[in-house]
């Protein structure tokens, strides 16, 4: 029987977990007080299956949180095996209609409650002004922080409005980074002054929002704190987003398996570190055992016992926790979600919308008609990164989910190559004319850049197409679509057979 104290720690401790199925082991810690369980695309084979494994967290825990990383775009759990059919926040932030941004948002929530999901790890309202940031780019609703707050304010209220807490990341902000957190720790060195006049600006629109939760960053602020990244800081979680921008509701860490948080001390110190700045629920990561929460739970009460975490610290979070689950547990019963999903027409309607995020320049225009559909396509796989994942994208995803439709069809026919670092499958044949390229951040990658080059100089008609986050100059990127989501290659392929106008603005 777990004591009072091991109910308070087990309280704020969200951890992943292997498999498709709930395991008795964390089934017996949900029904002796955990707080929740994360859910990821490795938890996931069918929405049926989804509703299925949620049921039985919630049998255990009826007051769980059962949180999930859906961002909407390229960031996706629930469509990890065929690419999300929603814009994501890059092409929102283009498109810029607030009543788009949270209708879409509003989808999202409605789909989460369907399968069981309380809580969603979004929306990322990072301003993306690093061009070559590896672990945000379209992630960004974009590079200024009024636009980046106008549309994180939207995506909050729409996914809240389906009884879907949001979860606006990553705090104080990871859009000035040329570094993965997941990897290392990145450093930015920014003033509060010029912190307050961008980074903050988006946080304190979704405050203004009412969103309910806000995740950390693994990032160190020296002029903060040169000590601890915002994780693990009372410099930022406290003085600054506690008594600054007042937001009263639950601090959820970032993943602690992230090297930029236990990179040096391990998992267990960084939990009771994290606690003690002021973290509420504990990100865990993706594959928790029983052992790990364990070691965990034995760290928290050391550093209870040590004076290091103080009762009363752990009770306040554990205390938000609860009233969170609480608050999600009513909107359950009373917030209705219609059973419905998406139509082809609907998904018609909506890659008209997504057109309008895609930049051209005239090149591209000239390209088509050169080409007159008859081009080979080079595909580049650049490293996607962790929070990405391997999920299908851009039109190799609508390929792959709907093969039978026109489009898709007659994209699959066409001879196709790969290109990834230190291997390309095969050289286009020298007597081809015409070569589309089809990557992500093709810019960032020495090998990529070599690729097009080579393809522009044996070829007399190539075509660029960036789907992640172009670099300023757009030497490799003659079409832009700022994200690879399933939606957005549908657009590109609606593009490429002439069925709409590009789009020549930059």
């Amino acid at each position: 029987m777990p004591s009072a104290l091991d109910r308070v720690v087990a309280a704020t401790l969200l951890p992943g977990f292997n498999g498709t199925e709930l395991p008795e082991w964390l089934a017996v810690r949900l029904r002796g007080g955990l707080g929740g369980v994360c859910i990821f695309g490795q938890n996931i084979h069918s929405p049926a299956q989804l509703r299925a494994l949620t049921d039985a967290i919630y049998a255990a825990n009826p007051r769980a949180i059962v949180a999930i990383d859906e961002e909407g775009g390229d960031v996706t759990r629930l469509y990890h095996d065929s690419g999300s059919p929603y814009p994501g926040n890059a092409a929102l932030g283009r498109i810029d209609d607030l009543a788009y941004t949270e209708d879409v948002a509003r989808l999202v929530g409605r789909e989460l409650r369907r399968v069981g999901c309380n809580l969603d790890l979004a929306p990322d309202v990072d301003v993306n002004s690093n061009p070559d940031n590896p672990v945000i780019g379209v992630r960004s609703f974009g590079t200024t922080p009024d636009r980046v707050a106008a549309h994180s304010a939207a995506w909050t209220r729409g996914l809240q409005s389906a009884g879907v807490a949001a979860c606006a990341k990553h705090f104080p902000g990871h859009g000035d980074t040329a570094q993965d957190s997941h990897l290392a720790m990145p450093v930015v060195d920014r003033s509060l002054q010029e912190l307050r006049r961008r980074e903050l600006v988006p946080f304190a629109a979704v405050i203004d929002a009412g969103v309910r939760t806000v995740m950390t960053s693994h990032i160190l602020l020296p002029q903060l704190d040169p000590g601890n990244p915002a994780t693990l800081s009372q410099r930022i979680l406290r003085g600054l987003l506690r008594d600054e921008l007042g937001f009263d509701g639950v601090i959820v860490s970032d993943a602690l398996d992230m090297a930029g948080a236990s990179g040096v001390d391990g998992i267990p110190v960084a939990a009771a570190r994290a606690l003690a700045a002021g973290c509420d629920l504990l990100c865990i990561g993706s594959g928790n055992t029983d052992e790990q929460l364990t070691q965990i739970e034995r760290e928290i009460r050391h550093a209870v016992a040590s004076g290091q975490l103080t009762p009363g610290r752990l009770g306040e979070a554990a205390g938000r926790v609860a009233g969170l689950a609480d608050m999600l547990l009513a909107e359950r019963a009373a917030i209705h979600v219609p059973d419905a999903a998406f139509s082809l027409d609907e998904l018609d309607r909506s890659t008209t919308r997504a057109l309008a995020a895609i930049d051209a320049d005239g090149s591209a225009e000239l390209w088509c008609e050169a080409a007159a559909g008859k081009y080979s396509i080079v595909r580049i796989e650049t490293a996607a990164n962790i929070a990405v994942g391997a999920a299908p994208w851009g039109p190799f995803a609508e390929v792959g989910a709907n093969p039978a439709r026109p489009q898709s069809a007659a994209f699959a026919d066409r001879p196709q190559f790969i290109a990834v670092e230190n291997e390309y499958t095969a050289r286009v044949p020298d007597s081809e004319r015409n070569v589309l390229v089809v990557g992500r951040d093709i810019h960032r990658y020495p090998f990529a850049r070599d690729v097009v080059d080579d393809l522009r100089a044996r070829h007399p008609n190539v075509l660029v197409v960036e789907m992640g986050w172009p670099s300023d100059d757009r030497r490799y990127a003659d079409v832009a679509t700022f994200g690879a989501s399933r939606l957005m290659g549908r657009a590109l392929l609606s593009l490429l057979d002439g069925s709409a106008e590009l789009r020549t603005a930059r």
